[in-house]
């Protein structure tokens, strides 16, 4: 980690990140996750959490910007790809517009800032 790195990243598992991620957890389990003090980030870095961002307009490292960019569209064809399974707990529309909010993202990680 350098304590020099002026760069806003996302996590490495970014659909695993942020408040709204937790918040699953928390009303799943009852339980409140710790936020970690340092993460592994898109670019490979271990970087402080205060330095990371869910939020696309924040990222300002391009390698985290194209990870996340990736992960996103990956998640929206998993989406896709499990809800047309037999016994999917999601809907084709609940899935559609799961698809299509991770493929928005996907497109404001994938413009340069």
């Amino acid at each position: 980690m350098s304590e020099t790195d002026p760069h806003i990243h996302v996590e490495q598992k970014v659909m695993q990140a942020g408040a709204a991620f937790r918040n699953v957890i928390v009303s799943s389990l009852g339980l409140v996750p710790d936020a970690p003090s340092v993460v592994t980030t898109g670019c490979g870095l271990q970087a402080p959490y205060a330095m990371t961002s869910p939020r696309p307009e924040s990222v300002t490292c391009l390698v985290c910007r194209e990870h996340a960019h990736r992960e996103h569209l990956r998640f929206a064809e998993q989406v896709e790809r499990l809800s047309r399974m037999p016994g999917a707990p999601v809907t084709g529309d609940q899935a559609a517009k799961a698809a299509q909010w991770a493929r928005d993202l996907a497109e404001r990680f994938s413009k340069v800032r």
